[in-house]
């Protein structure tokens, strides 16, 4: 009767183990004081194409801060990025930024400075295509952009559903937006969706194939990862400033901040040491 009882005891309390650590990990990612954050979109482009979709991003996240009780600080000026400056925001939030977008080496250490104190690095649709020729910058964002095809519905797939970046974002999520494709990808980034290139139409199937490389009719579209002392999210989507006005992008965006805004507390410059925009990484 004993090892009867015994044994119920242990199925309860593996029961109630197996309920906490399910509560937990709820909990630990939605643990976000947002009236404690305060986030800087940046939006400056180099020489080159500028997505109009910009003034419909910065409102979108400027929204969002008023819905959830978080600060949007708003730039396209370079001259932000000093240590003392940067010290105050939970993550910088790259919307379409394109080309060049630092005027000194100064700025770039400051930024690489911020993100080696453990600051959160946000990029979204084409600031894949941003300082091209920074290696440090390329690995941190995890790639550099090289081709898209044109814009026309296809499916992006979830293949990380476990990751709080796409809670309430569609498993099969059917878009009329751009595919990117991307070149000297970085291997430490963890993606989280995928285009589905199978359902691109097949116009452009020559420049399709040549792109897509070596990854078959999955690319990553969405990824995340740990760098430098640092933290990432990145999402290609986004192309059309009608997107920035609809719940889906708009939440799709929120998920994403929300996942990194938690990983970015307790920020140390100390832990900080580039002196160049070539220092290298100590990975």
């Amino acid at each position: 009767m004993m090892s009867y009882r015994f044994s119920r005891l242990l199925v309860y309390l593996f029961l109630f183990s197996c309920l906490a650590c399910k509560t937990t990990g709820k909990m630990e990612s939605s643990q976000v004081n947002w009236k404690n954050i305060r986030v800087l979109v940046y939006t400056k482009n180099g020489k080159g194409y500028v997505h109009d979709n910009i003034p419909n991003a910065v409102a979108a996240f400027q929204k969002m801060g008023k819905e959830h009780g978080f600060t949007v600080d708003v730039s396209d000026d370079p001259k932000v990025f000093t240590d003392d400056n940067l010290h105050k925001y939970a993550a910088l939030i790259f919307t379409s930024t394109n080309n060049e977008v630092f005027d000194t080496e100064q700025q770039k250490v400051a930024f690489m400075r911020y993100i080696q104190s453990g600051g959160g690095f946000m990029g979204v649709h084409s600031a894949i295509g941003t300082e091209r020729s920074w290696t440090w910058f390329k690995q941190l964002l995890g790639g550099t952009f090289l081709w898209h095809a044109r814009s026309q519905s296809f499916k992006v797939n979830v293949i990380d559903a476990a990751h709080p970046s796409v809670k309430d974002v569609p498993k099969v999520w059917t878009r009329f937006d751009e595919c990117y494709f991307s070149k000297e990808l970085y291997p430490g980034i963890k993606v989280v969706m995928v285009h589905d290139v199978s359902s691109l139409n097949p116009n452009q199937d020559t420049l399709i194939k040549k792109s897509m490389g070596s990854y078959g009719n999955l690319y990553p579209a969405v990824w995340y990862q740990d760098f430098d002392g640092g933290h990432v999210w990145f999402t290609a989507l986004g192309h059309h400033k009608e997107d920035y006005e609809k719940a889906d992008l708009v939440n799709h965006l929120y998920q994403g901040l929300h996942w990194l805004v938690g990983q970015t507390k307790g920020r140390d410059l100390s832990k900080a040491y580039a002196t160049s925009p070539q220092t290298p990484v100590r990975y």
